[in-house]
């Protein structure tokens, strides 16, 4: 099996959840009497709240050299929010980043979907990383909520969900927010938050849900297995 390198800690919720499904996920494969070596470097997620681009540039970078010297042969960032260092960091070093939106857009096409709306925080809806990277690769175009709502579901993840607080006032607000998405155009939506399938399961929406957490973690379990072909 590959040596894989996790970074987390924004939030450590989300790494847990990284953590279980990809374990569980190889276990399938593998056997559940064995389990994959994994390095994992949980930081700070004061450092998301601070928005110093810069610094977060180079912490990853810096996290991810360590990885790379300990011997970890790719990288997994355990949550969406982080892969804006992706152009950055991913040049610097010299082994891959499995990138979030990779994950997505393998699933996305699967579906047949095209048009996909993107729930999370601030930076996630309004950052280029996930929508230019399906735009690019798959050719899938990504819808976000109205100006008026972006703040208001930034304060849900970063005030409630990271912190491990799912209300019923949350979900309803992402339910609306998928409808009005809907209406926009989108056939599907990115639970782009780590912790919004927890907060919203399938079964509670009558859109296709397009759970980030999960298909990053199966696409952890493929690089491990020497499953999963690298995209330049």
């Amino acid at each position: 099996m590959k040596l894989l390198g996790l970074i987390g800690g924004t939030s450590w919720h989300s790494t847990i959840e990284y953590y279980k499904l990809i374990n569980e996920l190889a276990g399938e494969k593998i056997g559940h009497e064995q389990n994959p070596p994994l390095l994992i470097y949980s930081q700070n997620i004061q450092l998301m709240r601070e928005q110093d681009k810069d610094k977060i540039n180079q912490t990853y970078l810096e996290t991810s050299l360590k990885l790379e010297r300990a011997g970890a042969e790719a990288i997994l960032i355990c949550a969406n929010t982080p892969h804006m260092v992706y152009d950055y960091v991913q040049p610097r070093i010299k082994i891959p980043i499995l990138h979030i939106a990779e994950a997505i857009g393998r699933k996305a096409q699967e579906m047949g979907l095209k048009t996909l709306g993107l729930l999370g925080n601030r930076p996630t809806m309004t950052g280029s990383f996930i929508p230019s990277y399906l735009e690019k690769h798959f050719n899938i175009t990504t819808l976000i909520p109205d100006n008026q709502y972006i703040d208001q579901s930034h304060y849900y993840v970063s005030k409630e969900l990271t912190l491990g607080n799912f209300t019923d006032t949350a979900k309803s607000f992402y339910l609306e927010q998928m409808q009005l998405l809907a209406d926009k155009g989108a056939e599907g939506m990115i639970m782009g938050c780590t912790e919004l399938p927890l907060l919203i399961q399938q079964e509670e929406s009558p859109f296709p849900l397009i759970s980030t957490t999960q298909l990053h973690a199966q696409m952890a379990v493929e690089f491990i297995l020497g499953e999963l072909r690298i995209k330049n």
